[in-house]
């Protein structure tokens, strides 16, 4: 990313105007200051890059019981029953 390292300050009334203009000079690292009155309100920016998680991460690392989908014993499911009332 080849962010333009000037600061532009500009007040909040043409910043709501041109918002789509602001958030695609935010995505290519231009710093934007939005103000009002002459005082700092918000300094938009990128959220980040999402990593997601690989699938399959855990294989080979987990032990599932041979039980695993056994019905619940009563006293377990009384108590949920419970729970619901």
């Amino acid at each position: 990313m080849n962010a333009q390292r000037h600061v532009i300050t500009d007040p909040l009334d043409p910043t709501k105007a041109h918002v789509s203009k602001r958030a695609h000079q935010a995505s290519t690292g231009q710093i934007t200051i939005i103000t009002k009155n002459g005082c700092a309100l918000a300094q938009p920016g990128t959220a980040g890059q999402h990593r997601g998680q690989r699938i399959g991460v855990m294989k080979g690392k987990l032990t599932v019981p041979e039980d695993f989908d056994a019905p619940l014993p009563d006293e377990v499911l009384d108590t949920f029953q419970k729970a619901l009332i």
